[in-house]
């Protein structure tokens, strides 16, 4: 079976994401590694605000807010949910 990745902005609240990827340079990106947002990291999605930006995620046991220009940008795989 062949996984498939979708964008952290994408995810329906309370799927846990495994990161495979980043599509960002420069600052933002060296930003969010050092956030956690690592490729094999789990991100969990906890909420999305009513238009739907920005978004709250869980990880390395903190809760990050971001907007959808980044989070479209990270990609990985559903791995579970947790409703």
């Amino acid at each position: 079976m062949m996984s498939q990745f979708i964008a952290l902005n994408e995810a329906k609240i309370g799927d846990v994401i495994k990161i495979n990827q980043l599509d960002i340079t420069g600052t933002m990106r060296r930003r969010l590694l050092d956030l956690g947002f690592v490729p094999s990291a789990e991100v969990k999605i906890l909420q999305k605000s009513p238009l739907g930006d920005p978004m709250a995620f869980w990880v390395s046991h903190t809760t990050i807010a971001l907007r959808k220009e980044e989070s479209s940008k990270i990609y990985g795989e559903v791995v579970r949910s947790e409703v």
